[in-house]
């Protein structure tokens, strides 16, 4: 498979490029962290910037190589990230561009696109653990709406979301792959209650969703009733191909700043630390030629990422916090203080084992869809 640009693809990376040159000076300082209305702000002022510029429809109408030449760029010149815009350009955007009906396109992608509204992601449940498909939340259908009663987990950016991508049963009686449904849901119609979730590194970006009767349009469906869980594998390829791509990136600009701090305050004489840091270039190297295999693949088949999306996600989790805890090797006793660099995100990486399906769900998807191992009893 030929990993390499074309001219044509080369000339969008310049241009790209120079546009970020004149434009990141003139951005405005960015909010506190806990200033989530500040921090919705900012990210659509950004995602505004990228629409007037040309830039906005790269995650959905640009190849996937324009798309990952996009993430590197932005990533390397210090672009804000998608933020509070991650599950709207790069979860149900990508979905409802692959999967939605021409109305559906025309009303939700713009906004996204424009900077407009923002998206939260309703899939994860208290009872359901890693076991998406267990979720419990009823939907029944009631003329041209479905009534919704239920609750959600982890709900990434609730507190200050326009739409949820929500997930739910809507045949109790199905095998539970079977009786799932993708709805886009209102934020705001009556029923929804949020409650914001604060983490270790002590951010509340995630949220309980409590749903009592909310009431849904029927016409906010993706896909077809009962035929959900296939929507949602599409969603979850998204998740695990191409968005973690920048961070990719960001974890190698990491490396080199350790490698920096390590000199400085004399523990790059640690043979071991050398060895540790060497590795994780290598691996880091070696994430980045998988991406790029999994986006070229995904070009040949018609935009849509693989499984190998979960090759990608199960070895970039493991070797995102192995990074981090050479971070506290390089800052010694310094790595417990949270003001330091690289400390918070130490406590983050925590997570990445289990955000965007566990490690032992990608095991499971390997070992069936590549592999073709049988399924467990």
């Amino acid at each position: 498979m030929d990993l390499s640009y074309t001219p044509e693809e080369e000339d969008f990376r310049a241009r790209l490029r120079d546009w970020l040159a004149r434009v990141l000076p003139a951005l405005p300082p960015k909010p506190s962290p806990d200033d989530w209305p500040g921090r919705r702000a900012y990210d659509l002022g950004w995602q505004r910037r990228l629409h007037d510029a040309g830039y906005a429809d790269v995650h959905w109408d640009a190849s996937p190589t324009l798309r990952l030449i996009f993430l590197e760029e932005t990533e390397r010149a210090g672009a804000p990230y998608v933020g509070a815009n991650f599950v709207g350009l790069l979860h149900a955007g990508p979905t409802i561009a692959a999967e939605g009906t021409a109305d559906q396109r025309a009303r939700w992608l713009p906004p996204i696109l424009r900077g407009e509204e923002v998206w939260c992601q309703g899939f994860s449940e208290p009872g359901a653990g890693s076991d998406l498909a267990a979720l419990r939340t009823r939907a029944q259908r009631d003329g041209d709406a479905y009534v919704v009663t239920g609750s959600k987990i982890w709900t990434s950016h609730a507190e200050v979301a326009d739409w949820c991508e929500l997930l739910v049963r809507t045949d109790p009686g199905a095998p539970k792959h079977r009786g799932i449904t993708w709805l886009a849901m209102p934020m705001d119609a009556p029923g929804v209650t949020v409650r914001p979730l604060r983490t270790l590194a002590g951010s509340a970006e995630f949220a309980e969703v409590f749903l009592d009767e909310v009431r849904v349009p029927v016409a906010n469906r993706v896909g077809d009733e009962n035929d959900g869980w296939r929507v949602t594998l599409v969603t979850l390829s998204f998740e695990r191909g191409t968005a973690f791509a920048g961070e990719v990136v960001a974890c190698r600009r990491v490396l080199g700043e350790l490698a920096v701090e390590a000199r400085k305050n004399g523990r790059w004489d640690d043979p071991a630390l050398r060895r540790r840091l060497g590795r994780l270039d290598a691996e880091f190297r070696a994430l980045w030629r998988l991406t790029q295999w999994n986006v070229s693949a995904a070009e040949a088949s018609g935009g849509v990422p693989g499984a190998g999306g979960s090759v990608f996600k199960l070895r970039y989790s493991h070797a995102r916090q192995e990074l981090y805890d050479a971070a506290a090797q390089v800052l010694g006793p310094d790595c417990l203080d949270l003001d330091r660099p690289w400390a918070l995100e130490r406590l983050s990486s925590l997570s990445y084992t289990i955000a965007a399906g566990t490690s032992q769900v990608q095991h499971s998807i390997i070992a069936e869809r590549i592999l073709g191992l049988p399924k467990g009893r």
